[in-house]
This record gives structure tokens, C-alpha cells and sequence, in this order.
């Protein structure tokens, strides 16, 4: 198994959770790193064993308006804070995975300022789209361009220039040798230039064994993207969405569908609940209390679980006036403590790290009612079967058990439970899961 196989990520957006400037102007170097490095060994104790942290290099603002990719956000530290980080992540058993952003630049990009400097006679002419020297830009600029989004801040990059691709592979290079990282998450992969991900995948395979590639993708059929020639997985949105959608209108049937229809690769799908783009789950659900099972439902779904920086103390967070980002990444304080929520969350990644059917075993249905939904994580000859609630009284459930066992054992409660015959009779809580391991004859 490569390590992503059995990865349990925490994400971090570290320009939200210092405490940041919202401008890079001051030229300064603020050495915040500090503070990243010394919560490793939390991340440790709450059985994470990667973290997915970015955006990280040079920019003017959100971290998506890169200035320079050679270069860590001076908001954040040094080159040799970083490393400092990685190294000590490494140390902890923890990989790293780094934000990228590729489809566009920010304007004060070198390539840009020498575009905006030389015009028709700057070698960058061809990295940028749409570049029209024959009427000036919504900015005063003496020629236009392609905006990303129509965001004129975001010149969008032009993948069809040769040497631009070879500048970006050689950044990638750069950024293993220099930092040692162990992948990249690809910003808004759904839209990059797919010929330049298979390089990507192509190159980074050559750089160092194992490394991970994740895209960014939220509508379209996940395979274009994973598969042996292009990424190893991409973020998992239909997913998050019908998860909460399915506890919020009690109908199970919702993330059921979703996940059978993505089924073949749902276990290389990276799968979460909330990220610094979308809502808070603690915000998004009617019903807190399937905080809980949801998170369950999380930890034991086929996919690479992720818990977004302030999750486990079930931080609440929507986006502000304006599609405002700043309340979904917002600074940790010394107020914001691990609670009994944390410590939940906490045996969930231990029980995803002990039980490797819920790493890689095949998925099985077993119950699927509108308020109750069974399924097993099936290896060899063993299960781990799951019972989740979003229903307000607690229920008995008679469950036909997926092999021939001779030993359960409740992982959350830590006991041991009665077997009959080919069933088992499960008592589950309102707004509530049970995770049980099954341990066949030879098992």
C-alpha cells in the first residue's frame, strides 16, 4: 500500500488560521510558521497522518494571486520555516500535500509585470490567454487578456505554450527538492489543462515514488480525472453534498445513490464535509446532533476523510456578505479548545487506522430506509458493518450480517456484542451510528 492509501488529511488554510494580513504589502517577513510547526503533534494525536496546507507560496492577498511559486508567503516565514515544517511533519510520520495554483497568476506575477513592461516584445507574451494588444484591459492596461472568472486580478494562464508547461513542471521539481513534499492538490482541476495533468502525473512519478496528485473538481464525471495517466483523486463534492443533504431532509437514499454511482473509484476520492470554500457543517446541518453520525458516515464511506482546521471543535462558519470567505477561515484562539467533540473525532481516526477494511475494503449494502443506513467495509475474512440514524427515536435494527462471523465487537463503545445465527439485532441511538467489527471463523 502507498501511504495515501490509508490517509486520514487534515487541511489546513494557514493565511486564516495565523491570523494573516489580508494584504501582502508590509515586505516584512512574519515568522508564523512557528505556530503551524507546534500543532503537528496535535495533528498526531488526532490521528491524522497527511496534511493538505495551502495556499503557501508568495501573493498578494487571498494566496491564489501568486507572485512568485519559488517563494513562501513572507506572512507566513521563510523558505527554511517551511522546510522546518516539513521536516518536522515527516518526523511525526505526517505527509504533506501542497495547495497549487496553476490556472492563473496574480498581476504582479513576473511574467505579468513584464508583459505590462515590454508588450508585444516580451518573451511571456504566449504564457497568458487572450493576450489582444489592440485594446486595453477593465484596468487601463495597453492590451487585454483572459480573466479567470472574469476576475481581472487572475490573468489566466495559456497551457498551450510549451515553455510555460516545462516553467510549471520545473516549479514542481523545485518545490520536491527544495521542501520534500509529498503532492499537490491542482486548484480548480476541473478546468486545467488535462494534457498538462498527465505530465504532471508522468513527471512527479519520476521525481519521487508515491507522490500525490488531487484536483480540485466539482461537476463532471470524476474518471476523466482518476485514473493510472492522470490524478490519483479529486475532491469528492457530490458527495459532501449529499451527505448533508441526506441527514438535513432524512433521506438516506441521496448519498446511497451517490456513492453506488461513483462506486469504482470512491475509495481513491478525497471526501470531506467541509473545506475553506463552502459552509461549516456545523452550520449547514438542521439538526447538530447528527454532527455525529455524520462524521461517522466520513470516517467509514469508502474515500480519504478530511478534517478541516477547526472542525473537530465543530466550529460553526458561513460565508460572509458577498460570498466573503474570511468566516470559513477564520484564526484559532486560545478559546478554541478540543473538547468531548475532538476526542470523538479522535477515536474515529484510530478506528480508520486500525481496521483496514475501512481503508480499503469493498463497500456492501445492508440496510438503506429513508432515516436508517447499514453498510460493511468488506476485507478478507473480515467486516467492519456501520449503522447510521438520522431519525429522532433510537431503533432496533435486525441487520444480516455480510460473512459468517464468530466475534463482533462495538469499536466505539469497545464491547463485545451477541451473535445470532446470521443476524444481528442493533440497537442504534437517535441521530446516531454503531460501528461494529466482524471477525469470520478464520479470521
Amino acid at each position: 500500500m502507498a501511504w495515501y492509501d490509508s490517509a486520514i488529511f487534515y487541511h489546513i488554510y494557514p493565511l486564516g488560521m495565523v491570523g494573516a494580513e489580508k494584504r501582502n504589502d508590509s515586505g516584512a517577513i512574519r515568522r508564523r510558521f512557528s505556530e503551524l510547526t507546534a500543532c503537528i503533534p496535535y495533528l498526531k494525536v488526532l490521528g491524522c497522518n497527511a496534511v493538505y496546507i495551502g495556499p503557501i507560496f508568495e501573493s498578494s492577498s487571498h494566496g491564489y494571486d501568486s507572485r512568485d511559486y519559488k517563494r513562501i508567503d513572507r506572512r507566513l516565514g521563510s523558505n527554511e520555516d517551511f522546510c522546518g515544517f516539513v521536516e518536522m511533519a515527516h518526523k511525526c510520520g505526517i505527509r504533506v500535500v501542497v495547495d497549487t495554483v496553476f490556472n492563473h497568476t496574480g498581476r504582479e506575477f513576473f511574467a505579468f509585470q513584464d508583459l505590462l513592461s515590454k508588450g508585444e516584445e516580451s518573451p511571456y507574451r504566449d504564457w497568458y490567454k487572450g493576450v489582444n494588444f489592440g485594446q486595453r484591459s477593465p484596468l487601463g492596461d495597453p492590451f487585454s487578456y483572459s480573466a479567470w472568472h472574469g476576475v481581472n486580478e487572475l490573468p489566466e494562464l495559456n497551457f498551450n505554450c510549451e515553455e510555460l508547461r516545462k516553467y510549471l513542471v520545473e516549479i514542481v521539481r523545485f518545490w520536491v527538492k527544495e521542501f520534500d513534499i509529498d503532492g499537490l492538490r491542482l486548484d480548480c482541476a476541473d478546468v486545467l489543462d488535462l494534457h498538462f495533468q498527465k505530465s504532471l502525473r508522468y513527471f512527479t512519478n519520476e521525481m519521487k515514488p508515491e507522490f500525490w496528485l488531487m484536483g480540485e473538481v466539482i461537476h463532471g464525471e470524476y474518471q476523466r480525472w482518476v485514473n493510472p495517466e492522470t490524478l490519483h483523486s479529486v475532491t469528492n463534492y457530490e458527495l459532501h453534498k449529499s451527505l448533508y443533504s441526506g441527514f438535513n431532509t432524512r433521506n438516506f437514499f441521496e448519498p446511497a445513490h451517490n456513492l453506488n454511482r461513483n462506486i469504482q473509484i470512491a475509495g481513491e476520492l478525497y471526501t470531506f464535509l467541509e473545506n475553506h470554500d463552502v459552509d461549516r457543517i456545523a452550520s449547514k446541518l438542521d439538526r447538530r446532533e447528527d454532527l455525529y453520525p455524520c462524521y461517522a458516515a466520513l470516517f467509514t464511506l469508502p474515500g480519504k476523510p478530511s478534517i478541516y482546521y477547526g472542525g473537530e471543535f465543530a466550529l460553526e462558519g458561513r460565508k460572509g456578505k458577498d460570498g466573503d470567505d474570511a468566516p470559513l477561515r477564520p484564526r484559532i484562539t486560545e478559546e478554541m479548545k478540543p473538547n468531548e467533540f475532538t476526542s470523538y473525532l479522535a477515536k474515529l481516526s484510530e478506528i480508520h487506522g486500525r481496521n483496514s477494511e475501512l481503508q480499503s475494503g469493498a463497500y456492501r449494502e445492508i440496510l438503506l430506509q429513508n432515516r436508517h443506513w447499514a453498510y460493511a467495509r468488506m476485507e478478507g475474512n473480515g467486516a467492519v458493518l456501520i449503522a447510521l440514524s438520522c431519525d429522532d427515536s433510537p431503533a432496533e435494527l435486525s441487520l444480516k450480517l455480510p460473512l459468517k462471523a464468530e466475534l463482533a465487537i462495538d469499536l466505539l463503545l469497545e464491547e463485545e456484542l451477541p451473535l445470532s445465527g446470521d443476524r444481528l439485532q442493533l440497537l442504534v441511538p437517535a441521530h446516531g451510528e454503531r460501528i461494529i467489527k466482524l471477525k469470520g471463523a478464520n479470521g
